[in-house]
């Protein structure tokens, strides 16, 4: 890298090592690493969307030497224990010997990668690829990143040099509308879920080994669960019946019980194929009236305003709380595994997203767009091998790369059973006592977003307890995907209005909704609050939203 951008790495405290640095994660891996990392070298032939060979008809990996590439991306939390650079673990050293790229992989501070990316911008010497997410977190979405001269359009480069994702979006037609600007240009190596199964993964859980003991059967209704968190306080001693994480946003956009009022607290998509604000409805003050009777009752944890991950896992761990919202993996999996050591009989389940009337079926729930922007690669202007950096990034949509982003290298991570690829006792059982994500996230990507097509069949065996296997049907069943706002993309000059009006509107929202439930606030003054977002431009925020909206159907 050059020496200026170099330094602001430096100054900004960021870790970076090359691929061919050694790390301390190497000697707790599989002997075998090391010559199974290049895949035997792969030979692969690159075929386009018709089955005829691409431009470069005798292309095969693994490329010949040439330029190292730079490779900017977040460090997760289920590599970072392990590793200090995703250089260093066995996926990357696959996938290098795979295709045959020297990657520098160049990782953010931890916590601080809007801020990094924005020093790296203001510096203006890019690495040769940036994961990012385009769409949300980029001022004015990716058209105007292309505008900006900060990445290119890729149209050019997927036809020339990148036949596996150019035949997957020709086979997937909603998903190659979500990739695209409304401009027509493709701009990332997304990440998508391949399954819609995969877009299930956050829903209610709670003690199922209290509700056997009390003779209480799985809540299906607001009214159920009044009665089950009653009974938890009451008969279970809890003190905090209901304890969901309540400072993450994704968590409070999918709260259930919002949902049963068929409203949320941001931005849906209506029978008319609208776009529509649910916090200012009478549905959501219905919700708003639910909530602060249950939390004057004792049935909410009183720390509901800052309650985040470390508070929320010892209380669903120890008997403080009886219920919570959370994913299947991290949340569930981690509380039962937890729960069990001090509680033989501790068991969760998994409860579908509420109605208000018995038997009907939920119209809202959680769900994600198969493509949603996070963890996605463009490549930037500063790339002087635009081929070696798009061929790279395509290896993961063709049939090998697929399976090294979601099960890693044969006889060391997975094994062929029947034709399907299955973990290893290293990943489900590692012999170093490493949680299952982390023993994951040192081969695969499959369990956390990046620049590759996610694949069901990791899901089905990251999810060793059968509670967490039923999840994807319990909170799936909704019909929450009509109401989903798709992956839209406001212009730069509606962008930055955009973000003016909903930052001051998301704050007001937020803080008089925890007043509201604390009762420090009436709710007979919700009309007043619906006037004062009004006031803020609520109207022009869903002018702005609607327009995107029909853009987006007509891309």
């Amino acid at each position: 890298m050059k020496k200026r951008w170099l330094s602001l790495f430096v100054a900004a405290a960021t870790v970076m090592t090359t691929v061919t640095g050694c790390g301390g994660g190497a000697k707790q891996e599989p002997a075998a690493t090391s010559a199974a990392a290049s895949q035997e070298a792969s030979k692969e032939t690159t075929t386009g969307a018709s089955g005829e060979t691409a431009a470069a008809a005798e292309f095969s990996y693994p490329m010949a030497a040439g330029d190292k590439l730079s490779y900017w991306a977040e460090l997760q939390g289920t590599v970072s224990p392990n590793y200090s650079n995703l250089g260093e673990t066995p996926f990357a050293k696959a996938w290098t010997g795979a295709t045959g790229v020297e990657i520098e992989f160049m990782h953010p501070p931890a916590g601080q990668q809007k801020e990094q990316f924005s020093l790296i911008l203001a510096d203006g010497n890019l690495p040769d690829m940036m994961e990012y997410n385009w769409i949300n977190d980029y001022p004015g979405g990716p058209e105007k990143a292309i505008k900006d001269g900060i990445i290119i359009p890729l149209n050019d480069v997927f036809e020339q040099y990148c036949p596996n994702i150019t035949k997957y979006l020709a086979e997937n037609p909603d998903i190659d509308k979500m990739i695209k600007t409304d401009d027509g240009h493709y701009y990332v190596f997304p990440f998508i879920r391949g399954d819609s199964k995969l877009c299930n993964t956050i829903g209610p859980m709670l003690r199922k080994d209290w509700l056997d003991e009390l003779n209480l059967e799985v809540p299906t209704t607001i009214d159920e669960w009044h009665d089950v968190l009653t009974a938890f306080k009451e008969k279970k001693g809890s003190t905090a019946p209901w304890c969901p994480e309540y400072t993450r946003n994704d968590f409070k956009d999918n709260d259930p019980f919002a949902y049963a009022y068929n409203t949320c607290r941001s931005f849906y998509v209506g029978d008319d194929n609208k776009i529509y604000f649910g916090a200012v409805e009478e549905n959501y003050k219905e919700y708003l009236k639910t909530m602060a009777q249950w939390y004057s009752e004792g049935l909410i944890d009183p720390d509901l305003a800052t309650l985040q991950f470390d508070q929320v896992n010892a209380k669903m761990s120890n008997g403080t709380a009886g219920a919570s919202l959370g994913f299947a993996g991290s949340r569930m999996g981690a509380w039962i595994n937890a729960g069990i050591t001090s509680e033989p009989d501790y068991m969760l389940v998994a409860a579908p997203y509420p109605t208000l009337e018995k038997g009907a079926q939920p119209e809202f729930g959680q769900i994600d767009n198969q493509y949603t922007g996070p963890a996605s690669v463009a490549i930037t202007t500063s790339c002087k091998d635009v081929e070696r950096a798009a061929r790279l990034l395509d290896y993961a949509y063709g049939e090998e790369g697929h399976i090294l982003f979601n099960f890693g290298v044969e006889g060391e991570s997975y094994t062929m059973v029947d034709g399907n690829p299955i973990y290893t006792d290293w990943i489900l059982k590692n012999p170093d006592g490493w949680p299952v994500s982390q023993a994951m996230s040192a081969y695969i990507r499959g369990n956390y977003n990046g620049p590759f097509v996610q694949d069901l069949r990791y899901l089905t065996q990251y999810y060793t307890i059968d509670a967490q296997k039923e999840t994807p049907n319990v909170w799936g069943a909704t019909n929450a995907r009509k109401h989903k706002v798709p992956p839209i993309t406001p212009t730069s000059e509606e962008s930055k209005e955009y973000s003016t009006i909903m930052n001051e509107i998301n704050t007001y929202r937020d803080e008089m909704a925890l007043k509201f439930i604390f009762g420090t606030e009436s709710l007979d003054k919700f009309d007043e609050y619906v006037k004062n977002i009004e006031n803020m431009g609520l109207s022009r925020a869903l002018e702005i939203q609607n327009a995107a909206l029909e853009r987006y159907n007509a891309r």
